[in-house]
């Protein structure tokens, strides 16, 4: 029996991980991808403490924090959460979490499950995807040495990934659907001064084109410079979102918000008593991974306060 599992292993889980076993919980992290989506992130520079460190390292340092706290890490991917009808004593469920090769029960659970890449949902783009068309440009920004490229997003993370395909690509391409990049201004400034990159505004793409691999998009007619206009490069980037992966919770009967994200108290509490959330998959508005992992570790408070009300009810 476990005090807390937690599903997720990027920054907020391993923040939980590291936390849990301090405060003396038996906890549990299910890392499918340990690290999580940070370990795609060129240069993380508002960790407090740290000017400047890679996504990777950053994801390593808390890795080892929390197994050094004594953290228990299993890559296994978990396929169901449940809660039993029986409380056996306690004032709540019993918590049965689920992989493919096990079941583990447990008195709390946290979901910090994170968000997978939106789609840009235009032809060409599961064809060519591997192919010419990436939503890393940590993982890919390399094999573009001298071409031109294009990054597909409004947001700050377009920023930061234009500015890292400036290192290996001639020429970058901000595409911007709206008339304005939203970035924080240290970026945006960047942006504006790099003499490698140009920002498209008030343009989409239509669909991506090639043979075996990505040799040119083409843009929607109506707005834009290049209305209607084809442009020859040889990768596509996409920057235009996530969506929190809920699936688990939403099944338990957690309760999510219209955009499928789970519903959150300061406490980093959910509407089911001894159910946690944290980081991107919540409702919280500014998601950052320092804001993760506060609510990762909040979490693991209270489920100290939950395990140790449960321990005096025996």
């Amino acid at each position: 029996m476990y005090d807390l599992i937690i599903i997720g292993g990027g920054v907020s889980g391993l923040s939980a991980a590291m936390y849990g076993t301090r405060l003396g919980l038996k906890t549990l992290t299910f890392a499918e991808m340990p690290g999580g989506l940070i370990t795609t992130t060129h240069l993380v520079e508002n960790w407090p403490g740290v000017k400047s460190i890679s996504g990777p390292d950053l994801a390593m340092s808390l890795y080892d924090h929390a197994t050094h706290s004594g953290a228990e890490i299993k890559t296994e991917k978990v396929i169901g959460v449940s809660k039993s009808d029986e409380n056996v004593g306690h004032t709540c469920p019993i918590f049965t979490v689920k992989t493919a090769s096990a079941e583990y029960q447990c008195k709390s659970v946290l979901f910090s499950t994170g968000t997978h890449h939106k789609n840009l949902g235009v032809p060409g783009e599961k064809e060519f995807e591997n192919k010419g068309v990436s939503y890393c440009a940590l993982c890919d920004g390399a094999f573009y040495k001298g071409k031109i490229v294009a990054i597909v997003g409004g947001g700050d993370a377009a920023a930061k990934e234009a500015l890292f395909l400036t290192e290996h690509a001639s020429k970058v391409y901000i595409i911007v659907r709206s008339d304005v990049l939203r970035a924080e201004p240290i970026n945006a400034k960047s942006v504006e001064t790099n003499p490698k990159i140009e920002v498209l505004y008030n343009t989409e793409i239509e669909e991506i084109l090639g043979s075996e691999k990505v040799e040119k998009i083409k843009f929607k007619a109506g707005k834009g410079t290049y209305s209607g206009k084809e442009l020859e490069l040889s990768g596509v980037f996409l920057a235009i979102g996530h969506i929190a992966q809920t699936a688990l919770a939403k099944d338990l009967g957690v309760e999510l918000n219209n955009k499928g994200e789970i519903k959150i108290n300061k406490k980093s509490e959910t509407n089911l008593v001894g159910i946690f959330a944290a980081g991107d998959c919540t409702d919280t508005e500014f998601k950052q991974a320092i804001t993760g992992s506060a609510e990762a570790v909040t979490a693991a408070y209270y489920s100290y306060r939950v395990c140790k009300s449960e321990e005096a009810n025996f």
